[in-house]
């Protein structure tokens, strides 16, 4: 692993180098930019870059939030150990949940969106500049990432005409959605894998059900694992985003 400095985010990189399966050329091999979620450290997904069944040859790109959370009295706490891409109220999807008023509360657009956008779009920018845009084209990008970081994800591909491989939202829900769901039809045969616990207690999974829905609904080819636990990655998870990046990296 090494730790590079792309526009205004700090970066861990790891590159595939054993497994499984079969080394890629140069005109199929991924680069997966995978996001943390809320109160993660910077490297918390840096162990999925070897521990996935990619293609060996997969360049893995994990971004690390440049804001600490807020504590007690707004004071930030800027250390890797609990970073976020926007201050949210992660009780807000549950009581929602309880009192019935989901509808309303995925309409809304989260303070700090639109700087956490600007801030991977920067990266991606520096990246391919860093790389050569003929060598590492965002055609072969796959972007995502788990809970919040799948969610700048989404929010990312859909304010942007950059022609990535695939999405991959872990964890995720629907959010903006007056802002979002005019441009899901514009990612028409995007590829996304998309996966979430049906016990979520931190974001529901009849939310994530919805997102699938409007996805797919705007043209998108959604593979979806649905896995029988809380909030997180477990082995199925890691096997089906494997074995589709495999198939995603042979169609770039």
């Amino acid at each position: 692993m090494d730790v590079l400095t792309l526009g205004p985010l700090r970066v861990r990189r790891v590159v595939k180098t054993s497994g499984n399966t079969s080394k890629t050329d140069d005109d199929t091999r991924l680069t997966v930019v995978l996001m943390h979620g809320y109160g993660a450290p910077g490297d918390d997904l840096v162990g999925l870059g070897e521990g996935l069944a990619a293609p060996v040859g997969t360049t893995f790109l994990f971004p690390e939030a440049p804001s600490g959370l807020a504590g007690a009295g707004g004071l930030m706490t800027l250390d890797d150990e609990a970073r976020a891409w926007w201050q949210i109220d992660i009780g807000r999807f549950q009581r929602a949940a309880m009192l019935g008023t989901l509808d309303k509360l995925v309409e809304e657009v989260p303070e700090g969106l639109e700087e956490a956008r600007a801030s991977v779009i920067a990266m991606l920018d520096a990246y391919e500049a860093h790389e050569g845009s003929t060598s590492t084209p965002s055609s072969r990008i796959v972007l995502g990432g788990f809970s919040q970081g799948s969610m700048l994800a989404l929010d990312v591909a859909l304010h942007t005409e950059r022609p990535f491989a695939g999405l991959a939202l872990m964890s995720s829900t629907l959010l903006a959605a007056k802002d979002w769901l005019p441009r899901m039809a514009a990612r028409k045969n995007l590829p996304v894998f998309q996966s979430h616990g049906a016990r979520d207690p931190i974001l529901p999974f009849p939310i994530a059900e919805r997102l699938r829905h409007e996805l797919e609904s705007a043209g998108l080819r959604v593979s979806f694992t649905r896995f029988d636990d809380g909030h997180g990655i477990p082995p199925e998870v890691m096997r089906d985003f494997g074995t589709w990046l495999s198939q995603t990296s042979a169609h770039v």
